[in-house]
């Protein structure tokens, strides 16, 4: 089998090997492809392994080789998996290799916001703290997180390590999903989405992107949060009207943002979240700790070796 990995950097750029992948097939990995030669490089490869590589229909049709895709993430709508189902090519994504390390970011985010650790490491390296008049300073408001309310969108197996580890703090977590189990309200209290815009002192976001999802962060919802609500966003940068939320952030109803994922990415200089006050940006690095790309690797090449053995796992399509 000829196999093609068409954006492997991010995956492992390296601190991580691709050899087993080599017992397979014949292996070809490219760091980056750009949009013009995603089709010269799959050539007659049968099996394609993406992160963010788009793969569109026009590409799927005219790569009759393809005959199984690998997705380098959970989230797969880098490929047009309709029609890689009307050509019988096989998708798989990797569900669950990373739970650990996003909700771990997640709440690294929060404690920013609510120490500002890094700002104050600045500051006393600079000898404000040196030249202060009084044994302590702090220009944020610092913010005890016990008793306060976290809301949680999406509660799959993300949302609920998040709550896990926020009941640890003494939190009070509350959740909005279509799915209630008996794991999730161990953990939460199920309410609807209203509920919980009006009632969170922080809220979380963690639920997939679908059309029912885009945007579901903008004016309309903001205005039914309470005043100087915390928004955290580790899970997809569309879900967020980003406009809506620098307005919010400049008028202080929502009083900070912590944020991985934006809606264009890499960000874009015109994004209006760049220049708003009390929003923190991360380069959508909360999945990317070793442990985690390695599982990730893992799981990807299991994937495909269970294609190749005829009894396909992780079957997206």
């Amino acid at each position: 089998m000829k196999i093609v990995i068409l954006d492997g950097y991010t995956e492992n750029p390296g601190d991580l090997s691709w050899d087993k992948f080599r017992e397979l097939g014949e292996l070809t990995v490219y760091d980056r492809t750009p949009a013009g030669d995603i089709i010269e490089r799959i050539d007659n490869a049968e099996a394609v392994i993406v992160n963010k590589t788009p793969l569109s229909a026009e590409t799927l049709n005219a790569c009759p080789g393809i005959k199984y895709i690998g997705v380098l993430a959970t989230g797969y709508n880098v490929v047009d998996y309709e029609k890689a189902k009307e050509k019988k090519i096989l998708v798989t994504n990797i569900p669950s290799y990373g739970t650990d390390a996003v909700a771990q970011f997640t709440i690294a985010l929060l404690l920013e916001i609510c120490h500002r650790i890094g700002h104050h490491d600045k500051a006393v390296k600079e000898g404000r703290w040196e030249a202060n008049a009084d044994f302590c300073f702090w220009d944020f408001p610092l913010i005890e997180l016990a008793g306060k309310t976290l809301g949680i969108i999406g509660f799959g197996r993300i949302g609920q390590a998040v709550g896990r580890i926020a009941k640890a703090m003494n939190m009070h977590v509350i959740a909005c999903d279509d799915h209630h189990t008996d794991i999730g309200r161990s953990i939460a209290d199920y309410i609807n989405l209203d509920e919980l815009l009006a009632v969170s002192d922080i809220i979380s976001l963690h639920c997939p992107l679908f059309p029912s999802t885009q945007g579901m962060i903008n004016k309309q919802t903001i205005a039914k949060m309470k005043d100087g609500v915390i928004l955290i966003n580790t899970s997809r940068g569309q879900l967020i009207i980003e406009q809506d939320l620098a307005d919010a952030l400049n008028t202080g109803k929502i009083y900070a943002a912590g944020l991985d994922v934006v809606s264009v990415e890499p960000i874009k200089s015109d994004n209006p979240l760049l220049k708003t006050k009390n929003c923190i940006i991360t380069p959508h690095i909360a999945w990317a700790p070793i442990e985690s790309r390695k599982r990730l690797m893992d799981i990807a090449f299991q994937n495909l070796k269970a294609f190749i053995n005829g009894s396909p796992v992780n079957v997206v399509n």
